[in-house]
């Protein structure tokens, strides 16, 4: 048998080709959008992709499967009534395929949404008994699948799924049995996954600390909060509903003249600047959005713009812009009008209207507060806060700043930081897009000031 885990850094998104190269077929678990991994794999193995399977409606990443039906001629898999109105093929609990040596038995296992599925995965050329078992979003390691995304409506009968899945069936598998899930670190699908992308049903079991509750129990922990849902998730739902425009086409980017960018700009489009704080600060388009290439630009671009955004992107090179457009089909931002062709450099040359965000060093922001001549807002989730904060500083995490309900004055100089400086600018150029006329951002955040050998209080 053939098992390949394909890893989405930053997303925390896990998807699996599994095939048999003496049978030369293949099958693909929960695609990413941009396919060419499985095919390089499968030609590299000598196989065919002949099936693709869904463990279900995905919220945080537009699927791959059409584009593999495209390419491949593959057929997609869903659990039956699936809210799916694509051409698919239905599987039930029980139904078995086999691709070669490898052996996949479809599990019902709803929580995360109504109608999940794991698939239990037997290696036959090296004994009858399954080997492992992809959970999808019901386990992960170290955490279990947010039952919340299919409405808060269903929230009740949701967390009674998710505990049957977890206890009832997924929990009555032997404890040697290893769990590959459909995300890892990085996800926005649960709230405290491990690193590590594998483990096995007897570890979580031990070792889970959602799996080691009573029922009564189990269901208050979910009616603490969820993990903050981003303005494309309903977008991803929709669009894997329906089915996943395939990506040829899609809008055709180009490079952009300034006097194309400013057209597009007066008639609404969002500029999303990828370059570093320090050179977005030192000059950018008004009203443009900072979020630099990162391992999570994927999930801040989710937070901070409307999926439906006409983008044009201010890019350092090609390649980073190739690179930021893949982060954006991966989350079905596809409306993409193209780049500035020559960069910032291009558009100071045009003589178009500038802006600064000044980083401050750690140094410069000591004085300030000696001066008391600032405000100072500590973006950083509330974990982080707790372990040590700037003193006077204001908790604003990021997540609730991106909802545009932030009581300063306007006309007030506002400092934005974080834990070195890249959540700082994002939050900083949100704020000169809501008016703001005064913001800086910390330049290396947290990071910086410690190192200056300056105190924090907790």
């Amino acid at each position: 048998m053939y098992f390949k885990q394909i890893a989405v850094e930053g997303m925390g998104c896990l998807s699996y080709l599994i095939g048999c190269p003496m049978a030369k077929v293949a099958c693909v678990v929960d695609p990413k959008r941009d396919v060419q991994t499985y095919i390089d794999l499968a030609r590299k193995n000598d196989m065919q992709i002949t099936h693709v399977f869904e463990t279900h409606v995905h919220a945080d990443h537009v699927s791959g499967n059409m584009e593999l039906k495209s390419r491949t001629g593959a057929k997609i898999h869903f659990m039956e009534d699936s809210p799916v109105t694509f051409d698919h093929e239905t599987v039930r609990e029980g139904d078995v395929f086999e691709f070669g040596n490898a052996k996949l038995e479809m599990m019902k296992t709803p929580g995360h949404t109504p109608h999940s599925m794991s698939i239990l995965v037997t290696d036959r050329s090296r004994g009858e008994d399954p080997w492992l078992v992809l959970t999808g979003d019901c386990m992960f390691v170290g955490d279990v699948g947010r039952p919340d995304l299919a409405g808060a409506e269903l929230i009740d009968e949701q967390v009674d799924n998710l505990y049957q899945s977890l206890y009832r069936k997924l929990g009555h598998l032997p404890d040697s049995l290893e769990i590959f899930p459909a995300h890892g670190e990085g996800s926005l699908c649960g709230k405290g996954m491990s690193a590590k992308s594998s483990s096995t049903i007897g570890f979580e079991k031990r070792n889970n600390p959602v799996l080691n509750l009573d029922e009564t129990a189990f269901k208050e922990n979910f009616a603490a909060s969820f993990p903050e849902r981003p303005k494309s998730f309903t977008h991803i739902i929709n669009t894997n509903k329906s089915g996943p425009p395939l990506l040829e086409r899609c809008p055709i980017s180009r490079d952009l003249s300034p006097a194309q960018v400013k057209t597009r700009i007066e008639a609404g489009a969002t500029v999303l600047d990828a370059r570093d704080t320090a050179a977005f600060g030192g000059v950018h388009i008004p009203d443009s959005i900072n979020i630099g290439l990162a391992k999570q630009t994927a999930n801040w671009i989710g937070m901070v713009i409307e999926p439906a955004a006409e983008l044009v992107l201010v890019v350092p090179d090609e390649e980073a812009y190739e690179a930021m457009s893949t982060h954006l089909h991966r989350i079905g931002y596809d409306n993409i009008a193209g780049y500035l062709y020559g960069g910032i450099a291009a558009w100071q040359e045009a003589g178009y209207p500038l802006r600064h965000l000044w980083q401050i060093s750690a140094e410069t922001l000591k004085g300030k507060i000696a001066g008391n001549h600032h405000r100072l807002v500590d973006v950083r989730t509330p974990a982080e806060w707790q372990m040590g904060h700037v003193d006077g500083a204001i908790h604003l995490p990021l997540t609730e700043l991106l909802k545009g309900n932030v009581d300063f004055p306007k006309n007030e100089e506002i400092i934005a930081m974080c834990g070195i400086g890249y959540r700082g600018n994002i939050a900083a150029s949100f704020l000169e897009g809501l008016g703001f006329e005064h913001v800086h951002s910390l330049a290396g955040g947290m990071k910086a000031w410690l190192n200056a050998g300056y105190d924090v209080v907790d």
